[in-house]
């Protein structure tokens, strides 16, 4: 039996393009948590495989923080994310606000997994979160203080496979206390070694055969609702749906994701991937014909959006998730994620011993090859880099099991997706496909809530204004080309999924701020003043959800 192990990596764009300055350090801290980490599991067992996923606007982003980091190494250009600028500051910020708000930042890390561990960092937390509940007493803060909760919040963010294969890190760790500038410095060379090297490290797998990369639209839009925001009432007939009745001009909006994202995927890797995974598994019927059209040979999707299709009278195929279909009037294969396992990954694993965690996993596989045709396939797809923060030490002794026993295993054969269609993998057929998302299998997570709602209607806006703009041709082709870019990062799903009250404070309150950030730079670029509107919170989060809200399972519980 067939097993592929996709990783799908991505971070919106968290750079406000017009300053360029990077508003959250997201990007680089999964670089040197759990993109080296990925990989590092890969190059020590070669005989594993899997598939791995990259946005193509996280590229750009690793590639200039590379940039960036290379500049301040060499000339002491100063790097443009507050908290990597912070960490090689020699001056202390001078009021208490600013000050707080870097005690903040260096506690945004797992209290268990990351920041308990080291009894150190511990002990520098619960001073933070003291401080915390007593302003006044930030004056007295000391550069030295500052230094090293800046050095141990980015040790806590070093992969494991660095930490035990770095002696600079390990040295660091080993220091404790007392952290003086060199050693500050000193995580900076570390910091951009990983960046420099991270991407060579998965184009060096794929000519080993060992990987196969695929690529998302190039800002992570949801594609089907860019095509068609009716698409959501297929899995949620009674969805509140926005005041925008359909988004403007949505067809060429998605190619000029598909087409910008191959085109930075190809600078990148030198290539035209296979694959493409829809941003969160997002398809529709209008969707899969625009990805096979466009070339792919493969997509991929939730089981609960295969689950919700086989309910429908026109499908009469055999009610097993466990192979390709092809939907009628397409020319594209699309894999159906196994919620059960992936979800198993995601939310349970973390919190049993790796060991054991992976013998039950191996049991499950057991089970369906014994039980479904030799041909079938299983697809195991999940986010490749928030899960790892709930595990001990980044998941090192989970993923370093999983990949071993299963590269071993006599009846299991990891494979990547292009490898199953071309050992000609039974495609079964679909007569009719219900819209939806890896997501519960449905949309709502970026729509039909007032709040998401909103967001869309204020994109639509934006949009019209951006259409009347070129209509009138007011914009030259550098303008041109800028407010296409801002226009698709305005486009991105992260956005929507962080909009409503059951999310974390203040995680709504990043995203809903850099929302607006977004589309007010887009306005500038066209040449307006942003709406009034723009200036005011419209969002607010108090939910407490599983992993932060950073990861939801297949199936709603």
């Amino acid at each position: 039996m067939k097993l592929v192990l996709c990783w799908h990596m991505h971070q919106p764009e968290y750079r406000d393009l017009q300053t360029g300055e990077f508003k959250l350090p997201w990007t680089y801290l999964h670089v040197i948590k759990d993109y080296v980490d990925m990989v590092a599991h890969l190059e020590a067992v070669p005989t594993a495989k899997a598939v791995v996923n990259f946005a193509p606007i996280l590229l750009e982003q690793i590639e200039e923080y590379a940039k960036q980091v290379n500049s301040y190494l060499h000339d002491r250009v100063t790097m443009t994310d507050p908290l990597l600028a912070a960490l090689v500051d020699v001056s202390i910020p001078a009021n208490s606000e600013a000050r707080l708000k870097l005690i903040r930042d260096c506690l945004r890390a797992n209290r268990e997994r990351q920041i308990d561990r080291y009894p150190a960092y511990k002990k520098l937390a619960e001073m933070a979160e003291w401080l915390e509940l007593h302003y006044d007493a930030l004056m007295y803060v000391n550069s030295q203080f500052l230094s090293d909760f800046l050095v141990w919040y980015h040790l806590a963010w070093m992969g494991e496979t660095v930490k035990l294969s770095d002696s600079r890190v390990k040295s660091l760790i080993e220091k404790g206390t007392g952290y003086s500038l060199h050693d500050r410095i000193e995580i900076v060379e570390i910091i951009g070694d990983l960046l420099a090297n991270v991407i060579c490290r998965y184009k060096v797998l794929v000519k080993k055969g060992q990987l196969e990369l695929s690529v998302t639209p190039y800002a992570h839009p949801i594609m089907p609702l860019l095509l068609d925001l009716q698409t959501t009432q297929e899995a949620m007939p009674n969805a509140l749906m926005p005041e925008l009745a359909a988004y403007p001009g949505g067809e060429e909006r998605v190619a000029y994701h598909l087409e910008k994202g191959v085109q930075v995927f190809k600078r990148f890797f030198g290539f035209k991937p296979k694959g493409c995974w829809p941003s969160e598994g997002g398809i529709s019927a209008q969707t899969l014909k625009v990805l096979g059209d466009f070339g792919f040979e493969w997509t991929a999707s939730g089981g609960s959006v295969l689950r919700n299709s086989l309910h429908l009278p026109e499908n009469t195929v055999p009610a097993c998730i466990h192979y390709p279909f092809k939907l009628k009037k397409t020319a594209i294969a699309c894999f159906f994620r196994d919620d059960g396992l992936s979800d198993l990954i995601g939310f349970q694993y973390s919190k049993w011993h790796a060991d054991d965690a992976v013998a039950d996993f191996i049991r499950h596989l057991e089970t369906i090859a014994a039980t479904q045709p030799a041909d079938a396939v299983v697809s195991v797809i999940m986010d490749g880099e928030n899960a790892w923060e709930y595990f001990p030490e980044n998941g090192y002794h989970f993923l370093s099991a999983l990949y071993k026993n299963l590269s071993q295993h006599p009846a299991i054969e990891l494979a990547t997706f292009s490898e199953c269609l071309k050992a000609k993998a039974v495609v079964k057929p679909l007569a009719k496909l219900v819209a939806g998302s890896w997501v519960y299998g449905t949309f709502s997570t970026w729509i039909g809530d007032s709040d998401k709602n909103r967001g869309w209607d204020m994109l639509g806006e934006a949009k019209a204004a951006f259409d009347q703009a070129v209509a009138g041709k007011c914009l030259s082709p550098k303008q041109l080309k800028a407010a296409e870019i801002q226009l698709a990062v305005c486009e991105g799903s992260d956005w929507f999924w962080w909009f409503g009250d059951y999310n974390p404070g203040e995680a709504v309150s990043n995203f809903e701020k850099h929302f607006r950030l977004n589309l007010a730079n887009l306005y500038r670029l066209l040449g307006e003043q942003p709406p009034s509107y723009l200036a005011l919170s419209f969002t607010q989060g108090s939910g407490a959800p599983a992993m932060g809200g950073a990861m939801r399972p297949g199936v709603e519980l």
